[in-house]
Parts: C-alpha cells; sequence; structure tokens
C-alpha cells in the first residue's frame, strides 16, 4: 500500500474545505448545543461507511454507465440541502440554548442522526470521492485489494469522524458566544443558512464528468 501519510494529507484537505458537512455540525452545535452536534456526526461517519461500501460495490461506475441515477441522487441532495437551509433561517431566536428547542428527546436526537445520515448520503460527490481517492492508494501487488480498501475506508471514516467533532465542538462553544449576542445569533443563522442554499444550488448544476 502507498504511504499512508499521503492519505492522511489528501483526507485532512478534504476535511478542512467548507461544505454541507461542516456548516451542519456548526449549525447543529451552535443551536442545540454538543450532544445533538456529536450525534449529528455519527450520522455523518455512517454516511461515509455507506459510500465507501458502494465505491468498493462499483455505484460510481453506475453513474457514469446511467448518469440520470446521478441526477436523481444529486438533485435530492440539493432538495435535501434547501429544505435544511430553509429551517435554519426560519428558526425562532432563542433566549438561551435549548439542545431539544421543545422537541422529545427521543425524537431530537434521532432528527440529528438523521440529517448527519442524509445530509452526507444524498451527495454524490462524497461517493464519487471516495471511489476516486481510496483506488490511488491501493497497491495490488501489497496483499488483499478488499483488506486494502477495507483499511482505508476505515481510515477515511475515522478521519472524517476526528474533524467533525471538532467542528460540532466549535459550534457548541461558539452557541455559547450567541446565546448572549442575539445581533450575532441572527447573522449567524442568516449566514448558515445562506451557506446551505448555496451548496444546494451548487449542487443542482454541478455536471457530472
Amino acid at each position: 500500500m502507498k504511504e499512508l501519510w499521503l492519505f492522511f494529507m489528501a483526507l485532512s484537505v478534504a476535511y478542512l474545505l467548507p461544505g454541507p458537512d461542516m456548516i451542519l455540525l456548526l449549525q447543529t452545535g451552535a443551536r442545540q448545543g454538543k450532544a445533538l452536534a456529536l450525534t449529528t456526526a455519527i450520522g455523518l461517519g455512517i454516511a461515509r461507511a455507506c459510500h465507501v461500501a458502494l465505491a468498493a460495490m462499483g455505484l460510481a461506475t453506475l453513474f457514469k454507465v446511467a448518469p440520470w441515477t446521478f441526477d436523481v441522487v444529486r438533485l435530492c441532495g440539493a432538495a435535501y440541502l434547501l429544505w435544511l437551509g430553509v429551517q435554519c433561517l426560519r428558526a425562532p431566536m432563542l433566549p438561551t440554548l435549548d439542545p431539544a428547542q421543545g422537541m422529545p428527546a427521543t425524537k431530537a436526537w434521532r432528527t440529528a442522526l438523521q440529517r448527519g445520515l442524509l445530509t452526507n448520503l444524498l451527495n454524490p460527490k462524497a461517493l464519487l470521492f471516495c471511489s476516486v481517492l481510496l483506488p490511488q492508494f491501493i497497491n495490488p501487488q501489497g496483499g488483499s485489494v478488499a483488506a486494502q480498501f477495507a483499511l482505508l475506508g476505515m481510515i477515511l471514516v475515522g478521519v472524517g469522524f476526528i474533524f467533525d467533532c471538532g467542528y460540532a465542538l466549535a459550534g457548541a462553544r461558539m452557541g455559547q458566544w450567541l446565546a448572549r449576542n442575539r445581533s450575532a445569533q441572527r447573522i449567524q443563522q442568516w449566514l448558515f443558512g445562506s451557506l446551505l442554499i448555496g451548496f444546494a444550488v451548487r449542487l443542482t448544476f454541478v455536471q457530472h464528468a
């Protein structure tokens, strides 16, 4: 297998780039607190594991053979990001941060997990990222290809989860300050909502290579 440190570096660069996953974690941490933001991170991790498995099964090849399948996933993902952005813009101002926001505890946890799962799972670019990156670090002469793919997939999910936890905790810290500053809370709300809508628009018009 090729040098793992190059793989770590490639992943770090990818996870440091702003995207819907990062914004969702920061928004959840700021509005709903650390626990639900970390639950969202778990959902994102599960989605990445699914993408690794789908990449191993060659779903990216299906996207090339039948481009309409890519478009279906892309448009569903864009619609979901648009919905999240609108929900963010419409969220009420809070005098203090309430992790459940009046929602039953079980439903709050389930919703946080679901948002993380769907945000990443409905992004076909995440699947293509796995499908393009992982094979570059597999050596056919280095042993079982399946074992190498599984190892790289676990590293991809693990490194992503570490970054996601960092964003979740950063969002929670930001939320503590926002709870005391209503003007900043409104700015944050509109900024994150607009970014999610912007990601939705970009995903709508992206072309499959």
